[in-house]
C-alpha cells in the first residue's frame, strides 16, 4: 500500500490531532474570501469580487448582498480595516485591506481548508485492492 502524504497537524494520513469548529471554519472562509490574499494595496468591493472571479477561474462569483456584510463582519473583527477613497473614476468609495491580525487570521484558516480539502480527496478516493 503506498503511503499517504501527512500534513502538519495529521495523526494518521486523515485525522486532525484535535477537532475543530467546521461552522467557524467555514464563516471564516465565506468572510476571508471576500479579501484576495493579503492584497498588495486596498481595494474598494466591486475590485474584490473581481479578483476573486479572475483568481477563480470564474468559479466564484461574489454578489454585493453576499460581499459588504462579509467585509463588515471582518471589520468588526478588526482583519480588515477600510477607508473612504476615490476611485480611478472620481467616484467615493469604500477601499479594504487586511490588517496584520487578518493577514494571520487568513493563513490559520488557509491551512485548515487545505486540511479539510486534503482530508475530503482522501476520503473520496476510491480503495485499492490488496
Amino acid at each position: 500500500m503506498p503511503s499517504t502524504p501527512r500534513l502538519p497537524g495529521r495523526v494518521g494520513p486523515y485525522w486532525p490531532t484535535k477537532p475543530h469548529d467546521d461552522k467557524d471554519l467555514q464563516d471564516h472562509a465565506a468572510a476571508h474570501g471576500c479579501v484576495p490574499g493579503a492584497p498588495a494595496r486596498p481595494m474598494h468591493g466591486y475590485a474584490i469580487a473581481q479578483v476573486i472571479r479572475s483568481r477563480s477561474g470564474e468559479v466564484f462569483t461574489v454578489e454585493t448582498g453576499s460581499l459588504y456584510p462579509a467585509l463588515h463582519c471582518l471589520e468588526r473583527q478588526k482583519w480588515v480595516r477600510s477607508d473612504w477613497k476615490l476611485t480611478e473614476s472620481n467616484q467615493r468609495a469604500k477601499f479594504y485591506q487586511l490588517t496584520a491580525l487578518g493577514k494571520k487570521q487568513l493563513t490559520t484558516d488557509h491551512q485548515r481548508w487545505l486540511q479539510l480539502v486534503y482530508a475530503i480527496g482522501a476520503v473520496m478516493e476510491p480503495e485499492t485492492e490488496p
